[in-house]
């Protein structure tokens, strides 16, 4: 029997690592998806401010199940070797933060040009990047996301068969209905590489974000589907329900917001209960220890 484990990026609860805690606990989230700690993204920190942060979450129970890096959000056609002294570097924040997992992307594509001619600079980066993690004892997740080499479902589906089950899978369903690709479709073709999924669900017409199970996300399919399996799944709850800091830097596109929320908390608050909404739905409930785990 499959139970559920939720965790957020809850930077976009608030900026500040105290705050985010805060939320987390207040909504009874007992992971994170760290991305933005106090103004710096992740991939940035010093060691010393690392090692701060490890302690705060220790201090506040809460566990980094995913370090939420922007590895891989670099364009191809730029000199990659750069990017990869880089990704070393969050390896080694991965060790101090005791991050055992890290949420990476296939890199940017030009515009205009025939991605078959990129195919071998992008597998060639990801190998390496992989020879690397997996020397440090980091598993890489990939997330699927517009304007990447893996945007799609089926350029998705050819690098996990590519790497042979070296790398995992983070599914976004948001991020494929933006690629005009219907979630229920893709997740049939990738559930097999699933590491996780990111819980962001949005609209196939313009691509807008909304609450989970507002939109076209197929968000309450994918959850059934994902019962199926043994053991526990982890649900990363990413809200983008509202603009936060550092958005625009995160991603390309500027979306069209049809749910506004007054403060960062509130759109954070909101996303929590729409996936706590259909998981009650679905006949699972809170476990009352605390750990935010949700079973049948």
């Amino acid at each position: 029997m499959s139970s559920f484990r939720l965790s957020a990026f809850a930077d976009e609860a608030d900026a500040l690592l105290s705050g985010q805690i805060e939320a987390l606990r207040a909504n009874g989230i007992s992971r994170i998806e760290l991305r933005g700690v106090n103004g710096k993204n992740v991939g940035v920190l010093t060691g010393q401010e690392a090692r701060h942060v490890r302690e705060q979450l220790e201090g506040g129970g809460i566990v980094l199940w995913s370090m939420g890096s922007p590895f891989g959000k670099y364009p191809i056609d730029q000199p990659v070797q750069t990017h990869i002294d880089d990704f070393k570097r969050g390896l080694e924040l991965c060790a101090i933060l005791g991050a055992v997992r890290m949420r990476m992307f296939s890199f940017f594509m030009p515009e205009g040009k025939d991605l078959a001619e990129y195919r071998t600079k992008v597998y060639d980066a990801l190998a390496q990047m992989l020879e690397l993690a997996e020397a440090a004892g980091v598993r890489l997740c990939h997330e699927n996301e517009k304007g990447i080499y893996g945007d799609t479902d089926a350029r998705c589906v050819e690098l996990m068969q590519h790497f042979g089950g070296r790398m995992s899978f983070v599914f976004d369903p948001a991020n494929f209905l933006q690629c005009r690709v219907r979630p229920n479709e893709a997740f049939t073709k990738l559930q097999g590489w699933v590491e996780y999924m990111h819980v962001k669900d949005a609209l196939l017409d313009g691509g807008a974000v909304v609450p989970s199970g507002a939109g076209d996300g197929e968000i309450a399919w994918i959850l059934d589907k994902l019962a199926t399996r043994e053991g526990e799944i982890t649900l990363s709850i990413e809200p983008h329900l509202a603009v936060f800091d550092g958005l625009n830097a995160l991603q390309s596109e500027a979306l069209t917001h049809k749910y506004t929320y007054p403060s960062k908390r509130a759109a954070f608050d909101a996303a929590a209960d729409a996936l706590k909404a259909l998981l009650s739905a679905a006949g699972y409930g809170e476990d009352k220890g605390g750990a935010g785990i949700w079973k049948r």
